[in-house]
């Protein structure tokens, strides 16, 4: 069984796995821990990525990056509206209403769901551990911000079925970081003592995120959360690169906006500066080469000035301390503050924290990986391959639930709150209640002003099969909810209590025990209607006790298991889901099947290189000239230049045989009007074909098949061959010519025969025309 963690970030992503008797970050097939979020598509496969990411610029429409927080999300978000503006990409509305991202693939245009995109990363993550641990990877543990809601979550879970993945939990970002720093302490409280407390602050690309955790021995909990999902070190980025866009517009007269290429390298080139920044106070240069309209661009930035840019960011780096610590405990009681994320590199951004808490801030965590080394060890945790110390994890409800109950037919409405926020987790509860007929419950957050997303309901969830009692009564229902590991709300069971007259006998009845283990709480409560419930009491009166005195006898209770159908909030169906399952699976053989095409075709090139260094090298001297030339020929890119200049010269030559026939030169009068024409067509219409052809390989790069092959080239020329030597090689009539005495003696004249030479009967013959010309 293997142990993976995977942090699926913004930006980048990180895997660790458990092995070797500890934790490990892996690296990808470019020796990177680091794999970009970034996937392309492409006409015949799909790069996912480090190789996503090299085509950003080149392949920005069908490059799709930063859509993670598009998850449960309709198109007509708000957010989703303000971020449509940052990307390169199109946005497409789906039947649902939900986001989709239209690109080009195979050939034809595509719409994908945000699970699907997501799926296809981590089915590039799921091959990265599969082959640096050997074996095949299905169980994990995957993070999530501690402010996504159950939508968002659910969406989560639905692209891990898509890429084959058991997702064994989805654990909030600080959640895993209290993990990974926590299980390896050896100083911590005993559980009867005070408990540590310490402060966790992930501050990523896109969101901050803050927590209070305690620590005992062998236990961690939760006590606060608090963020801001809008902070980010983007935020940072696009400062940047507003500047220098009106910088550049007032310099160089670019409008930097209008063009999305010169505007992705812009990015890419301040998040740079911004990491130098923060370990350079200096002035730093920004110099990018043929930037637009092959004009280069320059700047420079110093850390000073990159501060005061960003002075409304840094004021909002304090709110979220200020929340986290009005939920928890004061700041003499804070231990330690830890703090992870790329972002919290900048100097500015560790001061005004630091300056918070009134102490200095703790950096003993990797700031990139903690959160994926604290998913592997929760991974090792729940694996039974795997022996971990005791360690329970109780996390924290973000968002306060509230739970609404109706009748399918009376107009009676009761709701109260299930879960408060900050309310331990995972947890169940046990409600009871007093129905006649079905009714239906309607979960959603108590506090939509609290909420980072638009819809604060939840789902609705019909108790069905409730009926009365036979003598008429109410029956009671017992109805178990449950938010569970990932974080999710469920109602996970109900069910009807039946009471049957029979002979006396005690029965149990199966409820949910109050469990004082923090580690996996359980808790049974009574929200019943207490006024109704008085009033029954009032009007019956004794006659209630009575009844039950005579029927305490002769009663027994039995427990009836009740459907429940659930509509939960844009919820992907069974049969949608099924079919991206075999569609993520189809896509998964078209790029194996390409990356052995290419596999192959390196393969050969490689093969085709060797035996040419071979045939100039330990082999040149058991092989001719010839056939050294007739190998190297064949060798396409190489050979290709070299035949269409072939085939050039044998056109130059023949239209300057032509052109000498027109000129009158009496070495070719004997040629009739008509030869002279079929040749001169037949150099026009090779000379238009050449042209034609290397037009088109020039607009191909050398791993696309070719437009022309040597073959074809060499064929040509043989055609042209044959088309024009002839006519050329016909002899030229006997004539009477004096010749002089002395040329006899020389055996050469200076006439225009001086080109042509003689058959063995002494006939005049013209030179076949290859190689120069010499033209008198």
């Amino acid at each position: 069984m293997s142990v993976v963690g995977i942090d699926v970030g913004f930006q980048n992503c990180y895997i660790a796995v458990a092995r070797s008797g500890g934790i490990e970050t892996i690296a990808n097939e470019y020796s990177d821990r680091c794999t970009p979020a970034c996937i392309s598509l492409a006409s015949k496969n799909r790069t996912i990525g480090n190789a996503a990411k090299s085509q950003i610029i080149t392949n920005f429409k069908n490059t799709v990056h930063g859509f993670k927080k598009f998850h449960g999300r309709a198109v007509d978000d708000q957010f989703v509206q303000g971020e449509k503006s940052k990307l390169p990409y199109n946005l497409h509305k789906l039947d649902n209403g939900s986001t989709g991202i239209k690109v080009r693939y195979l050939n034809e245009d595509k719409v994908f769901t945000i699970e699907q995109m997501t799926a296809m990363l981590l089915t590039k993550l799921k091959e990265t551990s599969e082959h640096a641990l050997k074996k095949p990877v299905v169980d994990c543990v995957i993070s999530v911000p501690s402010f996504f809601t159950d939508v968002e979550r659910r969406s989560l879970m639905d692209a891990t079925q898509i890429a084959g993945l058991n997702c064994l939990r989805l654990i909030n970002d600080t959640t895993a970081v209290a993990l990974a720093y926590g299980i390896y302490k050896q100083d911590l409280p005993n559980p009867e003592e005070k408990p540590r407390n310490v402060v966790f602050v992930d501050i990523g690309h896109s969101s901050y995120q803050v927590s209070i955790a305690s620590f005992n021995k062998g236990k961690l909990k939760v006590l606060a959360t608090a963020f801001d999902p809008y902070l980010g070190g983007r935020n940072f980025d696009e400062l940047l690169v507003e500047y220098f866009c009106g910088d550049f517009k007032n310099r160089f007269k670019l409008n930097v906006k209008d063009n999305p290429r010169a505007l992705l390298r812009l990015y890419q080139e301040c998040e740079k500066l911004k990491k130098l920044m923060s370990a350079n106070s200096s002035d730093l240069p920004l110099n990018i080469e043929c930037f637009m309209n092959d004009i280069d661009v320059h700047g420079k930035m110093n850390r000073v000035q990159f501060e005061e840019m960003c002075a409304q960011l840094l004021m909002r780096v304090e709110a979220p301390l200020k929340s986290v610590m009005e939920q928890s405990s004061n700041r003499d009681e804070i231990y330690a503050i830890e703090v992870v994320g790329g972002a919290t590199r900048i100097p500015a951004i560790k001061e005004r924290i630091s300056k918070f808490f009134g102490k200095d801030i703790s950096t003993t965590l990797n700031a990139d990986e903690a959160v994926a080394r604290g998913c592997a060890l929760q991974c090792a945790i729940l694996s039974p391959a795997f022996k971990v110390r005791e360690f329970s994890i109780t996390d924290a409800v973000p968002f306060p639930i509230t739970l609404r109950w109706k009748s399918q037919t009376d107009e009676s409405v009761g709701e109260c709150e299930v879960y408060s926020k900050n309310h331990a987790a995972p947890f169940s509860k046990v409600i009871t209640f007093h129905k006649k007929e079905p009714f239906d419950l309607e979960a959603f957050y108590s506090s939509p002003n609290e909420l980072p997303y638009p819809d604060s309901r939840i789902g609705r969830f019909t108790i069905q099969n409730v009926v009365p009692q036979p003598d008429g009564d109410s029956s009671k229902v017992k109805v178990k909810v449950r938010v569970n590991m990932h974080g999710i709300f469920s109602v996970s069971s109900a069910s009807l209590i039946e009471k049957q007259k029979g002979e006396a006998e005690d029965v149990q009845m199966e409820t949910e025990p109050t469990v004082q283990n923090e580690g996996r709480p359980e808790e049974q409560t009574d929200l019943c209607l207490y006024l109704y419930k008085f009033l029954i009491l009032l009007k019956d009166g004794d006659k209630q006790d009575q009844v039950a005195s005579s029927s305490k006898a002769n009663t027994k209770v039995k427990s009836v298991d009740l459907p429940i159908w659930a509509n939960t909030t844009r919820q992907l169906d069974q049969d949608v889901l099924n079919n991206f399952v075999d569609y993520e699976k189809k896509m998964i053989i078209q790029d194996k099947l390409e990356k052995e095409r290419n596999d192959a075709k390196n393969a050969v090139e490689e093969y085709v290189y060797e035996v040419r260094d071979k045939l100039c090298g330990i082999y040149e001297r058991y092989v001719t000239e010839d056939v050294t030339g007739c190998g190297l020929c064949l060798l396409e890119h190489e050979g290709r230049p070299r035949a269409f200049d072939e085939l050039g010269k044998k056109i130059q030559l023949f239209m300057k045989a032509v052109d000498m026939y027109k000129q009158k030169d009496e070495r070719y009068q004997h040629l009739s009007a008509e030869e002279m024409s079929v040749v001169e067509k037949s150099v026009c219409e090779a000379l238009g074909w050449m042209n034609t052809k290397m037009n088109a390989q020039s607009k191909l790069t050398v791993a696309q098949d070719p437009a022309v092959k040597v073959a074809e080239i060499i064929q040509k020329i043989q055609e042209l061959e044959d088309v024009c030597h002839p006519v050329f090689n016909r002899p030229k009539p006997k004539t009477e010519e004096p010749v002089e005495e002395g040329d006899k003696n020389n055996g050469a004249h200076n006439g225009p025969a001086a080109q042509q030479g003689a058959d063995s009967k002494g006939n005049q013959q013209m030179k076949p025309p290859s190689g120069e010309m010499e033209v008198d």
